[in-house]
């Protein structure tokens, strides 16, 4: 394998407060250098990028991803959804188990494994906490935890059984893997399209409250301090959530929770169309982002709006936000969830949930979070890099650039300006609602075991 010197970047490591000017060499697939020695160590036919004025990071990593493979490839398959990992700049991506079959058996495990070697990016793998993942009994954990899966989900599900959801927290401990949970109460959901709220109220859309969330949220930190097994609550969207979550925390208990860029970018009035977005809670990233460019302009009704768990309103979104700041909450993944054109193409009522996020996730992340001053630059990457790495123990020094860690590393230009377009993507499908957003710092590179699978 080709030595890699990355010469001139600013080198951030979270993991160890690494943040400096400096040089890092890649020799046989490892770290071997990091800092201002590293060039001279480099051998002679050592390819070389230069990262001046870029940033030098652990390669990013998205616990949250949808990959439809195996029996829903017209969305996406391992291959086109690792391409556009690279594309967004990660390294290493987790796939949930809500295919065709789901994976809730060794078999299957191996199934995706075997296609996930000729993948571009690594890919990990959740396993079904329950059969089916239809929350009426429990899948063989043992065997999917000696298949390799790295946690267990019934994601786009939800157990609603509290003693099943128990026994499966009781299970998972014994075999050291965390449980990541889509908080949804059917009960109070029912068959709401978008947040309960004014605008769904105006839109004559059926809601989906809050509560809905919080509910499931409350169940989860009443278990997991039960159990002592590490709850991780997905996507997590509303302020009563982040509350609940917060406060369990500082008690210590074992649980945590993710943000999705579009939770904390976006609104319920995007529903209602361009016009009510931007007047209203789009006006500071109109300020911000779309100086000298016009705003982005969508009808009311728009399916690219519509994702589970919904957009909420503007108070919900300044609570993530705060989560983010203060902690509370400590990883960002992307939920992608490719459909089709034609399935989306439909009434409101009637489009799936979802939209894809792998390609835009680094640079919502660095609108919202870094170049509003909200956080530093190092902290924001941890919660795409150390951090989730850490909560599912990630081998080999994944989320870090520490000497002898695996080379898996991303190079981040935080200021380039770009144009997102639906239609230049690596994923299979085209359901992106930042279609025409004017966005802010990309990845320019993403190397995986030393070698570059993705350069701009």
């Amino acid at each position: 394998m080709r030595a890699l010197l990355l010469s001139g970047g600013r080198i951030i490591d979270p993991a160890s407060g690494r943040d400096e000017t400096g040089d890092l060499l890649i020799l046989d697939g490892r770290i071997a250098t990091v800092g201002q020695d590293a060039a001279s160590k480099a051998p002679a036919d050592a390819e070389r990028i230069d990262c001046r004025g870029k940033v030098v990071c652990p390669g990013l990593v998205d616990l949250h991803v949808h990959l439809r493979e195996p029996g829903q490839s017209a969305k996406e398959t391992i291959a086109t959804g690792a391409n556009a990992a690279a594309r967004g700049g990660f390294t290493t991506i987790v796939c949930m188990p809500n295919t065709a079959p789901s994976i809730d058996s060794a078999s299957t495990v191996a199934l995706v494994q075997e296609k996930a070697r000729q993948a571009v990016v690594r890919v990990e793998i959740t396993g079904a906490l329950s059969k089916g993942i239809a929350g009426e009994e429990l899948a063989p954990i043992g065997s999917l935890a000696r298949a390799g899966v790295v946690a267990l989900t019934d994601d786009g599900h939800c157990i609603q059984n509290n003693d099943l959801m128990r026994r499966a927290l009781e299970y998972a401990r014994q075999f050291g893997l965390p449980v990541m949970d889509h908080c949804q109460d059917y009960g109070l959901v029912t068959d709401g399209v978008m947040h309960e709220g004014y605008w769904s109220t105006v839109l004559g859309l059926r809601g989906w409250p809050s509560a809905g969330e919080e509910m499931i949220v409350a169940r989860n930190i009443l278990l997991a301090e039960q159990s002592g097994t590490h709850v991780h609550c997905q996507h997590l969207s509303s302020a009563g959530s982040i509350r609940l979550l917060r406060e369990a925390r500082a008690r210590g208990v074992p649980i945590s929770g993710e943000a999705c860029p579009h939770h904390f970018v976006l609104t319920d009035a995007c529903v209602a169309g361009s016009d009510e977005f931007w007047s209203a809670d789009g006006l500071d990233l109109a300020a911000r982002f779309f100086e000298g460019h016009p705003l982005p302009a969508w009808p009311s009704y728009h399916t690219h709006w519509k994702m589970n768990p919904p957009l909420r309103s503007a108070a919900d979104r300044a609570a993530v936000l705060d989560a983010l700041v203060d902690g509370t909450l400590d990883i960002i993944s992307s939920d992608h969830a490719p459909h089709t054109e034609a399935e989306k193409e439909v009434e409101f009522d009637y489009a799936p949930f979802g939209i894809v996020g792998l390609e835009t996730e680094l640079s919502l992340s660095l609108m919202q979070l870094f170049h509003t001053g909200r956080l530093p630059l190092r902290e924001l990457l941890a919660k795409l890099t150390w951090n989730p790495a850490k909560m599912l123990r990630l081998d080999q020094g994944r989320g870090t650039l520490s000497v002898g860690a695996v080379s898996d590393v991303t190079v981040i230009d935080p200021d380039r300006r770009w144009t997102c377009d639906r239609h230049d993507t690596a994923s299979k499908s085209r359901n992106n609602p930042f279609h025409q957003w004017q966005l802010r710092g990309k990845a320019t590179a993403t190397i995986v075991g030393g070698r570059v699978v993705w350069r701009d």
